[in-house]
């Protein structure tokens, strides 16, 4: 309980302040498409860029440490991953870089998981989740248009459904 008083209190802190997560997430993105514009770091600090992705279909799972639904959404994203090689996939961290780095070696996902820290939250609602609620998800097609926000856990036959549609040639 203790943890997440000081984690909501540190969420208010930045929001008071304006500060945004490391790697400098822009208090609007332009488009849906402007996501593949950012850069996160690794739970290690290394910055990766967004863009590298841009160009073929991509699921997008916004998470946190904290949040159950979203700690046990992973596995199924990773079979949905196994399934689909053609689909990248990528985490969003909305969670600490320590608290990352110390989850990973719980859950056996092969995507990358990047770091957005508290501002995660306010790039969420750019993206069209209002409430800024977790777990979020995204399906980006390869021309960067979003097919899908799913908000909450994922469905797996749902989201395998738009996979199917998403990866044809």
């Amino acid at each position: 309980m203790m943890m997440r008083r000081k984690f909501l209190q540190g969420c208010l802190g930045m929001f008071a302040t304006g500060l945004l997560a490391v790697g400098g997430v822009p208090h609007a993105v332009a488009s849906s498409a402007g996501l593949f514009g950012l850069q996160f770091p690794d739970p290690d600090g290394t910055p990766v860029s967004l863009d590298q992705w841009r160009g073929g279909p991509v699921v997008v799972n916004f998470w946190a440490t904290w949040c159950p639904p979203c700690v046990k959404e992973m596995p199924d994203l990773e079979a949905l991953k196994q399934k689909y090689p053609g689909v990248q996939f990528l985490g969003l961290g909305v969670d600490t870089a320590a608290n990352i780095k110390k989850f990973i070696p719980k859950v056996n996902v092969t995507y990358p998981l990047l770091v957005t820290g508290y501002g995660g939250i306010d790039l969420m609602k750019t993206l069209g989740n209002s409430t800024g609620g977790l777990p979020y998800t995204l399906v980006y097609d390869a021309s960067g248009n979003v097919l899908e926000r799913i908000m909450g856990q994922v469905k797996p036959d749902h989201l395998d459904a738009i996979l199917q549609r998403v990866s044809m040639p």
